[in-house]
């Protein structure tokens, strides 16, 4: 789950991380207020939208007088923002962050997620801040300094002040940033958060170190620890399939091939999906039916595959051992029946039952394409799409 920066910063002042202070505003008269409330003479209007690029799009504007407030408020509320993280469709901005202007004297970056291949939380920090960390690690990744955080101990206080000092800091401003460090770690445990993303960190003029920009993803698992996250989730910022799927307990991520998939499990959805581009498809989707794979589920996944316009055709792929094929397969022919599916389908199931399975599919009735192997009905779905 995304929050936008100005929630992210709230959450983060809540464990003593230091950010610049800013109101979000719905509207431009909001913008003023906000300005006029924070008082100063420069502020900076920042798009919300969850994709970062928002700068380079033009998404984020410097205003030195309450006018200039007002201006920027009024061009960037409802415009169409577009990043490399939005694709050409872009995002339409609903909401926008008035920020006080801060003296920068150097931006730094900070970033904290979960390692897999190390199984350990890890800190990353750069002096490359305000540039996308991914091509600081293609181009220079020399610069990207890490601590892995030993679960048992936690983040020490010695890795905090390595990397202070792997930034090239010295008295207030390392002394803050060692503090900086250990607050944000503390807010990134607590909240069960995937990725904290500082970019930029930066160090004031006058020593203070503070999180310019914040992105905050938490992990889904662990949402029902924090049910005071769910008020925060903004459906307008997420593919509304997804929004749909979501509701029906599906995983499911959109993308923009013409094979709709179904699958159950991660693993395999996975493996399908790599098999369907060896054979020359484009997959269209990620889904994820589950274990069960029940008619429900099965029902409420054609749904939402055949919402996308951009499917030709449909691979069903269903390993039957939680769940035995041939209910799989019942659950299949009544949830077609259920479903208007203009579009050819391709089934494979392997597991308990299979054989049964098939004989099922093939005297529904329907049009159904049964596969006996993933590459055989990779091969079936793509050659359907072509005819």
């Amino acid at each position: 789950m995304k929050v936008h920066e100005y929630q992210g910063k709230e959450i983060l002042r809540k464990f003593n991380v230091p950010t610049p202070r800013g109101k979000v505003a719905f509207s431009v008269d909001e913008a003023v207020s906000a300005a006029q409330e924070l008082g100063g003479n420069v502020w900076v209007v920042k798009a919300q939208i969850h994709a970062g690029g928002r700068g380079k799009g033009g998404g984020v504007k410097v205003a030195r007088n309450i006018e200039e407030v007002r201006t920027l408020a009024s061009q960037i509320l409802g415009m169409t923002l577009i990043t490399h993280q939005t694709g050409p469709e872009g995002k339409v901005v609903k909401r926008l962050l008035i920020e006080e202007g801060v003296n920068i004297a150097r931006e730094l970056y900070v970033g904290i997620t979960l390692d897999r291949s190390s199984s350990r939380n890890v800190l990353m920090a750069s002096t490359e801040g305000g540039v996308e960390i991914e091509k600081v690690a293609e181009q220079t990744p020399e610069k990207i300094l890490k601590e892995f955080v030993d679960r048992a101990v936690g983040f020490q206080g010695f890795q905090a002040r390595k990397l202070a000092f792997g930034l090239g800091l010295t008295g207030d401003a390392h002394k803050n940033c060692v503090k900086f460090l250990s607050a944000l770690y503390k807010a990134y445990v607590s909240m069960d958060c995937s990725l904290a993303e500082i970019n930029p960190l930066v160090i004031t003029v006058e020593g203070k170190v503070l999180a310019l920009d914040a992105k905050i993803n938490f992990d889904d698992n662990a949402l029902f620890r924090h049910p005071e996250l769910a008020e925060l989730r903004d459906l307008d910022e997420e593919d509304p399939l997804e929004v749909e799927a979501s509701k029906s307990n599906l995983n499911y991520i959109k993308l923009d091939g013409n094979v709709g998939c179904m699958v159950n499990g991660a693993g395999l959805a996975m493996a399908s999906m790599d098999i369907i581009k060896l054979a020359g498809g484009e997959p269209a989707n990620f889904l994820d039916v589950g274990g069960g794979a029940s008619a429900t589920t099965v029902e409420a996944g054609f749904k939402i595959i055949l919402s996308d316009p951009h499917v030709k055709a449909i691979l069903i792929n269903i390993f039957g051992g939680i769940v035995r094929c041939d209910r799989v397969a019942t659950g299949v022919v009544q949830a077609a029946e259920k479903v208007h599916v203009d579009v050819p389908v391709v089934v494979r199931l392997a597991g308990t039952n299979a054989e049964l399975a098939q004989e099922i599919l093939k005297k529904s009735g329907m049009n159904f394409l049964v596969a006996g192997s993933l590459k055989e009905a990779a091969e079936k779905v793509t050659q359907a799409i072509a005819a």
